[in-house]
């Protein structure tokens, strides 16, 4: 069981940074956090007490001190990322102990194994601020959202931001063929069918189908496969992890597995055309997600039927207006030259989307939580 003493995050810089810093004479528990180690993709440097080179307590992406070796960690610098180790029950004044060296963690193993190697991967990758991460769901078929995924997507790639697309519908036919990456090598969703605990980002990123500057995550052409929550939640935490922006492709129903994805959305864009079953079928979609998604808002597309505005549909649907889509060719259906959807910088799909991500993403890039939606 992992206890916090603070809050604060673990060092972040964005870059790989290596493994661990480990301090312990206990042969027992150092074989432990080495397995540990190995099993985070990280390769620790061991010590018996405080470094003797400088910088190597303060520069060491986290510090894993054993509980015998505390008092000879007295004195040292503090910073954030140090955990104290142990074994089995706490050992006396383990608190008194953890204060001292200024530990923001005690840890007894075998209890936190698997949160301790989350935090090890982390730290090893350098995770920083995770991706802003959007779904986008169709009120109704073919109301364009694989398209608005793709455009959404490529039009962050386009302004040089770390982009990875995910086709959340296994049975959507493949978003990749929208990008007209069907053949394109590297992996798809049935490769990670059995994938369990942790992915590793840097991994997961490398293992991708690379399409118009992003990473795509899409089915093959073989049977359905279905994909356990566990898995989809895995995957997902890894295409996180990097930064920049995660775009979910979503199915308009909600399983186990829609519902994992719900729940690491930062927000949801419902795609409603502007008729009144559309936006029956809708509230319909919308009634199921919001269960699980806080932060689900509106985009219309026109053309509207009479009496009909993209205000009137998100009053109907008791839901933020993210923003009207232009009408554009390539939004019902694939376009069928070399340019995806929202490749065309100057058309109306991609300057929508650009315009999206202007008031999504702070200006340097990171995510940012408060997106304000359409007035």
């Amino acid at each position: 069981m992992a206890e916090s003493i603070a809050r604060d995050r673990l060092p972040a810089g964005g870059t790989r940074l290596g493994g661990p810093l480990i301090v312990t004479e206990d042969v027992e528990l150092l074989d432990d956090l080495l397995r540990l180690c190995a099993a985070a993709g990280a390769e620790p440097e061991v010590h018996h007490s405080l470094p003797e080179r400088r910088g190597g307590w303060e520069q060491a992406p986290m510090v894993l001190v054993g509980d015998d070796a505390a008092r000879r960690c007295r004195g040292a610098v503090r910073r954030r990322g140090v955990m104290l180790v142990g074994r089995g029950e706490d050992v006396p004044d383990v608190w008194r102990s953890a204060v001292e060296i200024g530990a923001e963690y005690v840890l007894r193993l075998p209890e936190s194994e698997g949160w301790l190697v989350d935090q090890i991967a982390n730290a090893a990758e350098g995770v920083g601020r995770p991706a802003l991460t959007v779904g986008v769901i169709g009120g109704r078929g073919g109301s364009g959202a694989s398209t608005l995924a793709c455009a959404l997507a490529v039009s962050a790639a386009r302004a040089g931001r770390r982009s990875v697309l995910i086709d959340g519908d296994p049975l959507g036919g493949g978003i990749d063929v929208l990008l007209g990456g069907e053949r394109a090598e590297g992996m798809r969703w049935p490769d990670f069918a059995h994938s369990k605990g942790r992915v590793g980002a840097d991994a997961l990123e490398e293992s991708l189908p690379a399409l118009h500057g992003l990473r795509v995550l899409s089915w093959d052409r073989d049977d359905c496969v279905v994909i356990p929550p566990q898995a989809m939640r895995a995957v997902l935490s890894a295409a996180r992890r990097l930064g920049g922006v995660v775009v979910v492709d979503l199915p308009r129903r909600v399983d186990e597995s829609v519902a994992e994805t719900l729940a690491q959305l930062d927000l949801g864009l419902l795609v409603v055309p502007g008729e009144l079953r559309a936006v029956a079928a809708a509230k319909r979609v919308a009634s199921m997600a919001g269960v699980i998604l806080d932060d689900l808002r509106v985009v219309a597309r026109g053309p509207y039927a009479a009496g009909l505005d993209e205000r009137w549909v998100a009053r109907a649907l008791g839901l933020p207006l993210a923003g009207e889509l232009p009408v554009d060719a390539g939004l019902s259906s694939a376009q069928e030259s070399d340019s995806p959807p929202g490749g065309d910088a100057r058309g109306p799909l991609a300057r929508f989307c650009t315009a999206f991500w202007e008031r999504a993403l702070v200006p340097d890039g990171a995510a940012g939580h408060g997106v304000g939606g359409a007035s």
